[in-house]
């Protein structure tokens, strides 16, 4: 079939199943070419301009207005590859969205709405439309968030970060509860999220019970701050697994039991912790800054009572030690949880918190997918076979 016989066939046909094929023909070959750019080369030639080579594909569901098309996306050994029609919307359909999104969320009026739209030169947006909208969003956002969880998980993150919402006529404080997870085939992922009133330790279980009973599985690690709920639901859901207490935390806690002046040097004594090649070292390097400070400071309690809950993370491949003794990879998705939810403030309702962190979350994750692995299956490999029970140190 030529071309020209194609797109007569295009416009002339009711056939959804044709469009479809015919679509997904049309953006495997865009991603076929892009990759060869990217590459330097195209699939099988062989050429000194090469740049990187072809490694696979990997399955992408993508929804599209023919309906949802099962796309094999190429990958590249060197370099991580995000298709071109995959990328966020366009500029006006993100503005759009967003003009939409933040009226919504604030409780504007109809007739703003209606004005903010048309100010950008859209055809009329009526209030049932916006209803519409976001309806459609809530499903998305609530298929993502119970979707069966189909990989072990040997590294599991999770954290808290307060929003406010309005509530019975007042505005609360309402914790938004996100796990982060690196995957056993190296990827990274967002298992979920979810709102709650307070941190607490029946809030905690229900939510890490949750992600288990869709499917997760395989937790060796979990790394956290030292919330007593949190830490307390981690012992009851996830039995056998090790407690890693987040670095970065601990140290903001321990900085503030000195004085200013002596901040800098403590920090600099509890780097010199965290940066030994060894476990052994490293316990060796916490006796000694104990014993120099004496049994009568505070702060040399403190280390003498975390030292197995800090230094967790040392039991698993030194080449992950960087990225497993905090959590501030799930701090960076927090950031941009806050700079989206800074712009509206106070949020009207329980139901727009989880759209718009929902949907912030679903992007991310989606782009991880399309990245270059996190972590190599070699290092994890050796997680997945390891006994953590009696291996590693167990929650306290």
């Amino acid at each position: 079939m030529t071309l020209e016989d194609w797109l007569v066939q295009v416009q002339e046909t009711d056939d959804v199943d044709f469009l479809k094929a015919s679509v997904t023909r049309l953006v495997q070959g865009l991603m076929e070419l892009e990759v060869s750019e990217l590459a330097g080369a195209r699939r099988y030639e062989r050429t000194e301009s090469r740049r990187d080579e072809r490694n696979g594909y990997r399955a992408r569901a993508w929804d599209s207005r023919v309906g949802t098309l099962q796309l094999r996306v190429p990958k590249l050994r060197h370099q991580g590859y995000q298709p071109s029609f995959l990328e966020p919307r366009t500029r006006a359909e993100r503005a759009l969205f967003a003009v939409v999104q933040e009226a919504y969320v604030h409780g504007v009026s109809t007739r703003k709405v209606e004005d903010l739209v048309q100010a950008m030169g859209i055809e009329r947006m009526d209030k049932s439309r916006v209803s519409r909208m976001c309806a459609e969003l809530d499903e998305l956002v609530e298929q993502w968030r119970s979707r069966p969880l189909d990989k072990a998980c040997p590294y599991l993150m999770v954290d808290a970060k307060y929003v406010k919402v309005r509530s019975g006529g007042c505005v609360v404080s309402k914790a938004v509860v996100t796990a982060f997870a690196v995957r056993e085939d190296g990827y990274r992922t967002i298992l979920g999220m979810d709102l709650f009133e307070s941190e607490s330790l029946a809030t905690w279980r229900s939510f890490l019970t949750t992600l288990v009973e869709r499917g997760l599985r395989g937790v060796k690690l979990v790394v956290s701050d030292d919330h007593r709920g949190l830490v307390g639901a981690v012992r009851e859901v996830f039995t056998g697994a090790a407690w890693q207490r987040c670095s970065v935390h601990f140290m903001r806690n321990m900085l503030g039991h000195v004085q200013k002046k002596d901040r800098d040097a403590l920090k600099t004594v509890l780097r010199s912790i965290f940066n030994q090649e060894t476990q052994e070292l490293a316990r060796g390097r916490l006796r000694e800054t104990v014993d120099k400070l004496g049994n009568a400071n505070k702060v040399a309690r403190l280390l003498e009572d975390v030292e197995d809950d800090v230094l967790a993370y040392m039991t698993f491949p030194l080449e992950h030690w960087k990225v497993i003794r905090s959590t501030n990879p799930l701090e960076r998705v927090n950031k941009e949880i806050a700079r989206r939810s800074d712009v509206v403030g106070i949020f009207p309702t329980d139901r727009s918190v989880l759209r718009l962190v929902g949907a912030v979350l679903m992007e991310q994750d989606e782009e991880w997918m399309l990245a270059r692995r996190y972590m190599s299956l070699h290092s994890l490999a050796k997680v997945m076979e390891s006994d953590v029970v009696g291996l590693l140190p167990a929650v306290a």
